[in-house]
């Protein structure tokens, strides 16, 4: 995990947040709350969505904070996140949700990771080891940025199993838990355990928690911190 890539200011008001996503735009909101940060998503602000022409998941979040806050004159948080297998020599990493198709389709997804798998000879009772990632981009409209990364590690599971989260969630079993991000509460998932960060530890499970935490403690006013 990393740091704010430049010194940092304090990120306070309204935020934009550079997703059309539903689900990553509730976690983001539920982890800015306690800050009082007024989180406004770029579909709701009506901004298109750039191309990520980036080869990294930090270059992707930071052109999507970029285009958020040159449009809307606010700063703006972007993540950009997803899954990587290793027997697939990573994929689908960056192109996590491309794998879904147009329409987003996770489940047309996580069965094309599962049949990909199989073809390679990892069959689903064999471990499958994998990580999520996420990076953290804020940009102001004046330039200035920040990044911050996270990733947490586990393995895949066959079937999917749980309803909860979104995305590659029900496939996906952290290490140390018998349960997958799927059948998980949004706060088991990607709550941040404060104390937990004040003592060194990385602060939350899921990726985004730790990223966010990295984020809160450059960037937000200490508060529940």
């Amino acid at each position: 995990m990393s740091g704010a890539s430049e010194a940092a200011r304090r990120l306070s008001g309204r935020v934009v947040i550079a997703t059309h996503n539903p689900g990553k735009l509730a976690e983001m909101r539920e982890l800015l709350a306690p800050f009082g940060v007024e989180a406004v998503s770029a579909g709701e602000l009506g901004l298109a969505e750039p191309d990520e022409t980036g080869t990294t998941f930090a270059e992707n979040a930071a052109i999507k904070a970029r285009a958020a806050a040159r449009a809307s004159g606010l700063p703006a948080l972007a993540d950009d996140s997803g899954i990587c297998v290793e027997a697939l020599d990573g994929a689908p990493g960056i192109f996590s949700a491309r794998w879904g198709g147009p329409d987003k389709n996770f489940v047309a997804a996580m069965s094309r990771i599962n049949d990909e798998l199989v073809m390679r000879g990892h069959g689903p009772e064999s471990r499958r080891r994998a990580h999520f990632v996420s990076a953290l981009a804020v940009a102001w409209p004046d330039g200035h940025e920040a990044l911050f990364e996270g990733r947490v590690f586990g393995d895949l599971v066959w079937p999917p199993r749980g309803d909860r989260g979104f995305g590659y969630d029900p496939v996906f079993r952290p290490d140390g838990h018998a349960r997958t991000f799927g059948e998980m509460s949004s706060q088991e998932k990607h709550g941040v355990d404060w104390e937990d960060a004040r003592s060194g530890g990385p602060g939350g499970l899921s990726h985004r928690a730790r990223a966010f935490v990295l984020l809160a403690r450059a960037l937000l006013q200490q508060g529940e911190a």
